[in-house]
């Protein structure tokens, strides 16, 4: 298709266009950019492609600062400035919102920016892999490669081919620095397979790497399988050129796939977690801990949600998928009570340990499926909550669990989502008995098409208001 001009951003950070009745989903380009797209997919009423030429460029655009741009898939909205990538996610939040849950919205709220737009995760993990992938460029140079060892991120939608990664902006430098020592370290000495994620072989699996606010700095090494002697020399290699790791971890996991949460993880040097702080509070962060990977951001996400749930000092607050027990931590101080239910019960053991090393009396945690454990012998059991916050996966709420709330009748709902969709159609089932007051996108992860929103939803008086 030649010459097609591109006219907004879509989901799933791609754009769209146009032509005569069919719409065409094409990733990395900018509204007002003039293309030929080769369609790589077609539907009866929609197509994807991918751009083969510019003929013009958006005046609205910026030069990726990535040397991966475009092949990684981790940030895919480099080519849009900064102020133009919260307009698009403000609009995502509203389309979703009224699209899909067809409800008045209240006060939208501009949406928060983050202060870092660079170097602001604080954790990423890598692969090792024998195959490493090879863009068109490189394939279409004619140049043999000897060495297929890489080291870097999985390529969307293929589990066996990974990008090697020589920088990475997503997360401070050190991250960098330890990653490209360590494959190098591998790569010279004799006996560091990189793993063949088809076969099943090999030896350097995968690494986490985790920064805080703090500067500690935690480092897990899975491994395939256990060789002592190997294992102990990269180890005090790394341990040797980088004292600024506070947690030297390793994992041997000799599973089919590469979760860790359920294999023990060893401490070689330092602690086994890293702390976090956030206003005073100091959270114990592990090799399996769910934290907030933009800290800074985080920070601000939680005042939101703390500032719409109005807390006095007298109100009993239920904290529903509260994970770490990180926000209910936070409103702790403000509240009479916080009761946080969580499904993953290591998750609520480090919100105890969370509350202890704060010396916070007033929280308890309660593991378990979240419409098997908020249940109305529950509320009666523990008390009608007054405010309800609740921050579910992307999957949404489950419907059990609206009408377990509906039945509670907390007279406010802080309602914070990392997917306005799912949301939406929440917000649409919660409103036979309330009213969405406030609405704040806060965008925690820039250069991609991912935001997080917070809404305020307040009871209805007898006379519906």
């Amino acid at each position: 298709m030649e010459k097609v001009t591109i006219t907004d951003v879509a989901a799933e950070g791609k754009a769209l266009a146009r032509v005569n009745d069919l719409v065409v989903f094409v990733p990395y380009v900018a509204p007002g950019d003039v293309v030929d797209i080769q369609l790589l997919r077609k539907r009866h009423n929609y197509a994807e492609g991918k751009a083969i030429a510019f003929h013009e460029l958006a005046a609205e655009r910026a030069v990726p600062f990535c040397e991966h741009f475009g092949v990684c898939g981790g940030c895919k909205w480099q080519h849009l400035p900064y102020e133009a990538q919260l307009r698009y996610k403000q609009k995502q939040v509203v389309d979703n919102l009224t699209r899909i849950g067809k409800i008045p919205l209240g006060e939208v709220l501009p949406i928060l920016g983050s202060a870092r737009t660079q170097f602001y995760r604080n954790k990423l993990e890598f692969t090792f892999s024998n195959k490493k992938w090879l863009t068109e460029e490189q394939v279409q140079s004619g140049e043999t490669f000897d060495e297929m060892n890489g080291l870097g991120f999985h390529i969307p939608g293929m589990f066996d081919k990974v990008l090697d990664i020589h920088k990475c902006w997503l997360q401070d430098d050190i991250s960098n620095r330890i990653r490209l020592s360590i494959k190098e370290y591998c790569l010279q000495h004799e006996g560091y397979p990189f793993f063949d994620l088809r076969n099943q072989e090999g030896f350097m699996r995968t690494l986490m790497i985790r920064t805080a606010s703090t500067g500690d700095v935690m480092l897990v090494v899975v491994f395939y399988h256990e060789d002592r002697e190997r294992r102990e020399a990269l180890l005090n290699h790394i341990a040797q050129q980088f004292p600024e790791i506070t947690s030297l971890l390793y994992v041997i996991n000799g599973k089919c796939n590469d979760t860790i949460t359920d294999q023990e993880v060893h401490v070689f040097r330092g602690k086994d977690h890293i702390i976090e702080e956030m206003e005073g509070l100091r959270f114990k962060v592990g090799a399996k801990s769910f934290y907030q990977t933009n800290s800074l951001q985080a920070y601000e996400l939680y005042k939101v949600a703390r500032s719409f749930a109005g807390l006095t000092g007298k109100e009993l607050v239920y904290d529903l998928y509260t994970g770490t027990g990180t926000i209910a931590n936070f409103v702790s101080r403000q509240a009479r009570e916080v009761i946080g239910i969580e499904y993953v019960p290591e998750a609520i053991e480090d919100a105890k340990v969370n509350s202890a090393l704060n010396h916070i009396e007033n929280t308890r945690f309660y593991a378990g499926d979240m419409k098997d454990i908020l249940t109305e012998d529950f509320i009666r059991t523990h008390g009608r909550p007054d405010v309800i916050i609740t921050d579910p996966p992307r999957a949404g709420m489950h419907e059990d669990v609206i009408k377990t709330i509906l039945a509670a009748q907390p007279e406010r709902i802080v309602y914070v989502s990392c997917n306005p969709a799912t949301q939406a159609r929440d917000l649409n089932l919660l409103d036979v008995a309330y009213t969405v007051r406030k609405v704040q996108p806060v965008d925690m992860f820039p250069h991609t098409h991912h935001v997080e929103n917070v809404v305020l939803l307040e009871k209805r008086t007898s006379s519906g208001e």
